[in-house]
């Protein structure tokens, strides 16, 4: 078993929740992914906030690249390790 989370970086929380949306759909997945807000570094303000979807890929099933080019069509990206 390949164990894998894959890590959508969004800008905000309604691009997040279309993101999760999309990859429920595309990738006809049992659960929806998990939402995360990541403040960054310093900020206090809920406006200085990214959203994460977190993806769950326990078989290394799901193309990063589709994964990649989905959450750059929401100005966002997926976070590699």
């Amino acid at each position: 078993m390949n164990d894998v989370r894959h890590v959508l970086v969004l800008p905000d929380r309604d691009a997040a929740e279309e993101v999760a949306a999309q990859l429920e759909l595309r990738l006809g997945l049992a659960d929806e992914p998990q939402l995360v807000r990541d403040a960054l570094a310093g900020e206090d303000d809920a406006e200085d906030a990214q959203w994460l979807v977190v993806l769950e890929d326990p078989h290394a099933d799901y193309d990063p690249a589709l994964l990649d080019s989905l959450a750059a069509a929401h100005e966002g990206w997926l976070e590699r390790d």
